[in-house]
Order: structure tokens, then C-alpha cells, then sequence
């Protein structure tokens, strides 16, 4: 046993020639440096209104900057933007986590590049509360939609946004249509509170549904049954087909429950299946008829009009928030009362009336 030689391990392998590095690091400089140059407002707006895809997203980056050097700049290339504007059809889709609203957007997306449509995805991921990151996957759901030259896919993170849309969301839009894109689809997050905030940046409310979610009394006592002009009822497709016909029915008898729309507009009820394209077309036809009518009576053109007011009202309250916490005077007092309120020196309301005087009297 002693004499027996050792075998080598067939693992073993023998030193070979080191593989040589394949980037530059003259190249990689180059790509670095050329990074850190920010294009000008002027090079922004020519790329946006020639179509280009790069100065568009340089573009939306620059307007969900929180950054106060960067707002006056923002500013400039969305009033550049403005005249070229709203010709554009606004569709918001929500829905709950899981009803498959990144899947139904490829296959609608994709029926209305063929169409001949541009379609740009403004897509909405949550933030998390604790490490504040995003995963900003929705391009990885849309595999086909993402590469057709047709269609733009924006995935931005919630971040603080209550549901995850505000004036960021609705400047961006302003920067697709002038980009050329004539259908603009808004994906929220879809935990029930960004639905107000899409309403009232877009010109048709879609909500997505899945069978076994609830009788129509469970719809009735949703606000957002009210806001929606149509439902749909997704994933009709295998032996899931006979639910969602019922869920159909379910749902057009809660529709009938509710006030009337000031646009006129009936809501409707429909089933489709994002894998098997069944009802997609039905969903554009749908909305077609919608701003047909709307358009007729004018209430398209009045709810825009109604939209900028509010996105004013919004971005003044906005801009009074941000320049109240910036302010020096109240980040010195904000700790010191802060702890005052934890230690029930004084209430929260007294506290905050206390902190607006000082800050009103600066």
C-alpha cells in the first residue's frame, strides 16, 4: 500500500496561458468620461423631437431627479415640449399584484404596434420601504414588446410617491408624445393607492381583474369600480375560461349599481387572455368607441383642461413641501421638536402649527 502511487485528482488541471483582458481601459475612460458630460437643454429637445430614444430617457432621468440644480433645466426642456403635446391617447391599466398587467400590456402593446400605433410603457415598480430600492423589472416581462422599434418601455421606481405617479409621471408623458409616441400606457403599482393619481393623468381608466376576486358587493364598495371605464377580466384562458365568464357577469350587474359618468360613457365589462391574444383586439375597439364618443361631446378635450389645473394645484403643493423641509431654519427646530412630540411635551398638531409659523414668519 505504501509503494502504490498516488492518483491525481481529475480535477487537477494544468496552468494554461492567462486569458488576455478584452475591454481597454482607454475605452472604458472614454465611456466614463463621456457619461459625466450632461447634454444641453437645447441637445435634449432637438434628440426628443427628432425621436430619439437616448435623449428622451436622459431626458425622463433628468425630471425624476430630485436634485434642485437639475429642476430649472427640467423645466426648459418640458416647456420646449409643451406645443408639440397632448395628440397622444393616455390608457392607465391597474389592477392587484398578480392579475398580470405587465403581461397584458406586451400583447396590447404589441396589437397596437401592428396597427401601426407608437406605444410608449410608462411602468411603475414599487420601492421598498427599508433598503428604498427598486427592481425595475417590467422590461424582463415584456420580452417581445421591448424589442420592437415601436415601443418604449420606462420602468421608474415608486420612491416616496404615494402609489408611485405624480408630477414626474405626468412630465414624462409630456415628453413622449412630443418624443412622437401617439398611445401612452401608465402600469401602477397596483397596491390600491395610485389609482386617483393615474384617473387624473389619463383619458381612459382600465381595470384589470382575475376571476374569484368577489361578488359585485365587493366591487360596489371599491372607489375605484367608480373610476374605471372598463374592466377586464384577464387570464380567460384553459379551464379558467367558465370563471371568468362568470366574473364577467359578476362584475356588469356591480357597473350597473353605480352613478352615472359625466362623460356618458357606459362602463364595459370584458374577458381576454394575455397569452392567447383572445379579447386583446376587443379591449382597442372598446376604447376607440370611448373617445369616439367623448370627443363628440366634448368632455375629452374639458377633463384635459381639468387635468393641467389640478397637475398646477399639485406641483404648488409639491413645491411648498420641498422648500419647507430644505428650509435652514426648520431643519434646526425639526429634530429638537420631533422629540418633543415623542417625549408628549406637545401635541403633534400644536407642533405642527408651531413649525408653519416659524416658517411662515422667516
Amino acid at each position: 500500500m505504501k509503494n502504490e502511487k498516488k492518483k491525481k485528482s481529475a480535477l487537477l488541471e494544468k496552468a494554461g496561458i492567462s486569458t488576455p483582458e478584452i475591454i481597454s481601459s482607454i475605452a472604458v475612460e472614454q465611456i466614463q468620461k463621456h457619461r459625466k458630460i450632461q447634454p444641453s437643454s437645447k441637445n435634449l429637445i432637438e434628440g426628443i423631437l427628432s425621436g430619439n430614444i437616448s435623449a428622451l430617457s436622459r431626458a425622463i432621468t433628468l425630471v425624476e431627479s430630485t436634485n434642485t440644480s437639475h429642476l430649472a433645466k427640467a423645466n426648459e426642456v418640458i416647456n420646449a415640449c409643451l406645443p408639440h403635446a397632448n395628440k397622444s391617447v393616455r390608457i392607465g391599466i391597474t389592477g392587484v399584484p398578480g392579475v398580470g398587467k405587465s403581461t397584458f400590456i406586451e400583447a396590447f402593446g404589441k396589437h397596437l404596434t401592428s396597427l401601426g400605433k407608437k406605444v410608449a410603457v410608462l411602468a411603475v415598480d414599487p420601492s421598498s420601504t427599508i433598503s428604498h430600492g427598486s427592481i425595475l423589472g417590467d422590461k424582463t416581462r415584456m420580452e417581445e414588446l421591448v424589442k420592437d422599434v415601436n415601443a418604449y418601455i420606462r420602468p421608474s421606481a415608486s420612491g416616496e410617491t404615494l402609489g408611485g405617479v405624480a408630477r414626474k409621471t405626468r412630465e414624462t408623458i409630456t415628453l413622449c408624445e412630443a418624443a412622437g409616441f401617439d398611445t401612452i400606457l401608465i402600469e401602477t403599482v397596483g397596491v390600491g393607492q395610485s389609482e386617483t393619481a393615474v384617473h387624473s393623468m389619463v383619458d381612459f381608466f382600465l381595470l384589470l381583474k382575475i376571476s374569484g376576486s368577489g361578488d359585485e358587493l365587493q366591487g360596489i364598495k371599491r372607489g375605484i369600480m367608480e373610476m374605471a371605464d372598463a374592466i377586464v377580466i384577464n387570464k380567460a384562458d384553459g379551464d379558467n375560461i367558465k370563471k371568468a365568464n362568470l366574473a364577467k357577469v359578476e362584475f356588469n350587474r356591480a357597473l350597473h349599481l353605480l352613478p352615472t359618468k359625466k362623460s356618458g360613457w357606459t362602463p364595459t365589462t370584458a374577458t381576454c387572455s394575455a397569452i392567447t391574444q383572445n379579447g386583446i383586439p376587443e379591449v382597442w375597439k372598446t376604447i376607440e368607441n370611448f373617445l369616439e364618443l367623448t370627443k363628440g361631446n366634448n368632455y375629452f378635450f374639458e377633463k384635459r383642461k381639468e387635468q393641467n389645473q389640478y397637475w398646477m394645484l399639485e406641483t404648488i403643493n409639491e413645491h411648498l413641501k420641498t422648500n419647507f423641509y430644505n428650509h435652514t431654519l426648520i431643519q434646526k427646530l425639526l429634530e429638537s421638536t420631533k422629540k418633543a412630540v415623542q417625549n408628549n411635551e406637545i401635541s403633534p398638531f400644536a407642533a405642527a402649527q408651531l413649525l408653519l409659523e416659524k416658517y411662515f414668519k422667516k
